[in-house]
């Protein structure tokens, strides 16, 4: 993936600007956080004066003791000389040594500043963890919602693995990111300011000295980081694909190994993995290559600085402490630089992830709900399809001017080949898609003109692939309507059959299954999405392929309690199996999104049309089974 993993950021510094302003509603915590840190410095950087005060007395002592004859100190300062210069400089009483009472003095002012700076230090980053953290549980919060706004066509486009990247780890990269940056550049900013005023204080010279190694720090950084951005950006691209890769082949793994196709599994894994591996050794190498050029640049400096100061310090312009002050301060003033650089790959890392959590963000949602919603005044269940035409892709029409009326109670079929707009015609009942002509009524109302919420309440829906989640079958089958008792899940678990089975656990009802139903055969999933349906008593119902996951007995069983679920609603019936639609009140044959017949069962195998032909191929096909 050498060409193909230098993939362009769309806008560093629109998404990184939109990145920090994720932090506005922390202003309050962001300014202590600040005054914090802004303390923490000036009393780090406060240290090294202080202390070089207690190395020129230790030298001035040492000094005094050595002369002992206060007329080798009037010479000296009547002299011109390079050590006459650093005699003149010292203040020191000749034969006098050490005074220990002094130095003990200072280093207990040098304890109490670095004591100051690391309790607020301390607060500082509890402050910066607590805004960080309760900014990303904001966005995170913002992308839950977001989720729920999106249409289906955009999880129809979007593989599920690389959807969970952008909420899972993308989300976490951009926490990281924040964590270990914020308040680390905060601190090294404000130390780069802080450091540079004392250079100053003390020399000039020496200051413009250490100046010189700012702009070549500047232009190594910028050169690397430029190459590093695009490279993680491919690193997060290739980590949702091979999260997708992950999560379809662990969805479908019996699959895989029924077709034998574990080996082309594995050579896509290899291949998503290597693609992975290379995007992210050029990212880590790149980034990785500013702080070993920063601390080069730094050495320079260090050397720069001890040279011109020790001949500084021999002609008498400046003490050894101030000297030693000063050679802190350089290393102090080269390290955050550093810091600053070697962040540069985290905060790159952060803003390709959180390009992809606002690509996500910024993704067109489905259309606003009406401002004031209308509501039929008794919900009977008639639905009036009225010149309604849909197509996915605007090129391509799917389905064209369909019209259908079903009167209340009635049960209506709708059978034909694969991608006839079988599901289509349910998911636009379900204002999963909105149509793009002509109008659906639900008793005489607009259901375009109606709540999504309202429309949803009052139909039940079981699609062919089964959705359990974590927790007991209870309340699996609770999830059907907010508030059922036991009594009522027990009842809806008898009518579809479920609590024949659920018996014969060890827990019951209280038996835990996990999201994948583990524990339960196919067959009994599906009965537990039934008996769920069943529970929230809908007007209207959906089936959609209710019954092709249990057998034989199971489907007569299931058969004969819709008939009494029916009783006074309307459905929705989607099936292949014909034997199990043979009482539909209406039967609708669609080919290519038209309904080409409709009719019961009887009359349209004496029609002997498409619904005959698909009868009878079924009927023939059951007969060469048996034989």
């Amino acid at each position: 993936m050498g060409a193909q993993g230098a993939e362009k950021s769309m806008d560093f510094k629109g998404s990184s600007r939109r990145m920090l302003g994720l932090l506005a509603p922390e202003r309050t915590t962001l300014i202590g956080m600040f005054t914090l840190g802004a303390l923490s410095v000036g009393c780090a950087v406060a240290g090294p004066k202080v202390l070089g005060k207690a190395t020129d007395l230790i030298f001035e002592g040492w000094i005094g003791k050595q002369i002992t004859n206060p007329q080798i100190r009037a010479q000296a300062e009547n002299s011109h000389g390079k050590q006459s210069g650093l005699i003149r400089s010292l203040h020191f009483t000749p034969g006098q040594g050490i005074d220990f009472d002094k130095i003990g003095t200072v280093l207990l002012w040098v304890l109490l500043i670095y004591v100051a700076s690391a309790v607020f230090g301390i607060v500082q980053g509890r402050l910066a963890t607590r805004a960080i953290n309760r900014t990303v549980n904001r966005l995170r919060g913002d992308v839950e919602t977001k989720l729920s706004r999106l249409p289906l066509s955009y999880f129809d486009k979007q593989p599920r693995g690389e959807v969970l990247s952008r909420v899972t780890n993308d989300i976490d990269n951009i926490g990281q990111s924040m964590q270990q940056t914020m308040g680390q550049v905060v601190n090294s900013l404000l130390t780069i300011v802080g450091v540079l005023a004392m250079m100053f204080w003390i020399s000039w010279i020496l200051a413009l000295i250490a100046l010189v190694s700012v702009p070549l720090s500047v232009v190594v950084a910028a050169r690397v980081g430029k190459r590093a951005q695009p490279q993680f950006v491919a690193q997060w691209k290739t980590t949702g694909q091979l999260n997708a890769h992950i999560e379809e082949m662990y969805t479908g793994h019996s699959l895989v190994k029924v077709f034998g196709r574990q080996k082309e599994a594995a050579q896509t894994f290899a291949r998503e993995n290597e693609a992975l591996f290379a995007s992210s050794f050029r990212a880590q190498f790149i980034s990785g290559i500013i702080q070993p050029a920063m601390m080069f640049i730094g050495n320079l400096n260090y050397v720069a600085v001890a040279v011109v100061g020790g001949l500084r310090v021999a002609s008498g312009a400046l003490s050894i402490g101030d000297v030693q002050a000063f050679i802190q301060y350089s290393r102090q003033f080269s390290q955050p630089l550093t810091q600053v650089a070697s962040m540069a790959n985290l905060v790159q890392s952060g803003v390709a992830s959180a390009e992809r959590v606002f690509e996500l963000l910024d993704a067109e949602e489905m259309s606003a709900e009406p401002a004031q919603p209308e509501r039929p005044a008794e919900l009977r269940g008639l639905v009036s399809f009225e010149d309604v035409s849909f197509r996915y892709d605007p090129a391509k029409p799917l389905i064209e001017d369909l019209s259908l009326k079903v009167e209340p109670g009635h049960t209506v079929a709708i059978v034909g080949p694969t991608g006839a707009g079988k599901t289509t015609l349910v998911n636009l009942l379900m204002r999963f898609y909105e149509v793009t002509g002509g109008r659906i009524t639900l008793d005489g109302v607009d259901i375009g003109a109606m709540s999504r919420e309202e429309l949803r309440a009052g139909i039940g829906m079981v699609l062919q692939d089964t959705w359990l989640f974590g927790g007991t079958i209870a309340d699996n089958i609770a999830y059907g309507a907010t508030g059922a008792t036991r009594e009522a899940v027990v009842e809806a678990a008898r009518a579809a059959h479920v609590d024949r089975f659920v018996r014969t656990l060890p827990e019951g009802y209280d038996t835990v299954i996990d999201d994948e139903g583990t524990g339960v055969s196919a067959g009994e999933k599906q009965l537990i999405t039934i008996a769920r349906a069943f529970l929230a008593q809908p007007s209207i119902l959906v089936l959609d392929e209710a019954t092709s996951s249990v057998d034989t007995r199971t489907e007569v069983l299931i058969q004969r309690a819709m008939a009494r679920l029916r009783t006074g609603r309307t459905s929705f019936v989607i099936a292949h199996r014909l034997s199990t639609i043979r009482d539909a009140d209406v039967i609708l044959v669609m080919e290519n999104g038209a309904i080409v017949e409709q009719g019961t069962h009887d009359q349209l195998i004496e029609a002997e049309g498409a619904y005959a032909r698909l009868y009878q191929a079924q009927f023939a096909q059951a007969l060469a089974e048996q034989d």
